[in-house]
């Protein structure tokens, strides 16, 4: 499960560690192939929200339209514009919290991608970042975000014992390899799961430890939460290739104006 960005104060110790987040979650795949396509037909400048190191938004600059990330992380900050420069790719990088943004215009596409949502626990935070969104929207504008799809089965197992996650598992070139155990807990009232990460190399056993907080947002509040929000769902896939959302969906892509 893909975890990214936009840090609450109970996460941003895991996004102080940008090198390392970058070889955890490589970027690619379908993902991005997804939302450069999207971009791509909406035309006109571009915004993503809780951007972190910039590996779905490089790819979309890389084609000339203008970019622009917003993230609450110098640290992710930094290291999307160390990525840009060296790749030769313009994008202005600003630090900023998606529950309320101001940036004095407007733009054609704006996206939160990768779970970055799911860092916004509170209804107010969330309709708030919505309203945000909608401010910023040019006429006929789309905003569009991928959250996961709550299994009731997980969130039951997420028992608070430490597992090791084998599939997260990377080389970092200056410690070796490197394992990732994770313990969770989930908290049915505030629809959160509580996590810790812990990142180990032969040497250095846990060499970070980290706490982890994501919510759930369930298929049948989505919609009020966007309207509230003052937006409208007008789209739901269930998957990267644009199948219809259904209950069993690993994921909620959304398409918004």
């Amino acid at each position: 499960m893909s975890r990214r960005r936009q840090p609450s104060n109970q996460s941003e110790a895991f996004y102080a560690h940008a090198r390392l987040y970058d070889l955890m979650f490589p970027g690619g795949g379908p993902a991005v192939d997804f939302y450069r396509a999207d971009a791509d037909r909406q035309g006109g400048r571009v915004l993503e929200l809780g951007c972190g190191t910039g590996n779905k938004l490089i790819p979309i600059a890389s084609g000339g339209q203008p970019c622009v990330g917003l993230d609450l992380s110098a640290d992710m900050l930094a290291e999307g514009r160390r990525k840009a420069s060296e790749r030769g790719v313009a994008v202005e990088w600003l630090q900023g919290d998606m529950r309320a943004f101001d940036l004095d215009r407007t733009f054609d596409y704006v996206f939160i991608t990768a779970n970055s949502l799911l860092h916004l626990h509170e209804v107010e935070d969330l309709v708030s970042c919505f309203r945000s969104v909608r401010r910023h929207l040019a006429p006929g504008g789309r905003f569009v975000f991928d959250v996961f799809n709550p299994s009731v089965r997980l969130l039951v197992e997420a028992d608070g014992v430490r597992r090791t996650r084998d599939s997260l598992s990377f080389v970092d070139p200056d410690r070796g390899d490197v394992s990732v155990d994770v313990a969770e807990t989930y908290d049915a009232a505030a629809q959160v799961t509580r996590g810790t990460w812990y990142l180990s190399a032969g040497a250095e056993p846990d060499f970070v430890v980290a706490p982890l907080e994501i919510r759930s947002i369930f298929p049948q509040e989505l919609p009020l939460l966007l309207s509230l929000g003052g937006l409208q769902l007008v789209e739901r896939f269930g998957d990267w290739s644009g199948l219809p959302f259904a209950a069993d969906a690993p994921r909620q892509l959304c398409v918004c104006a």
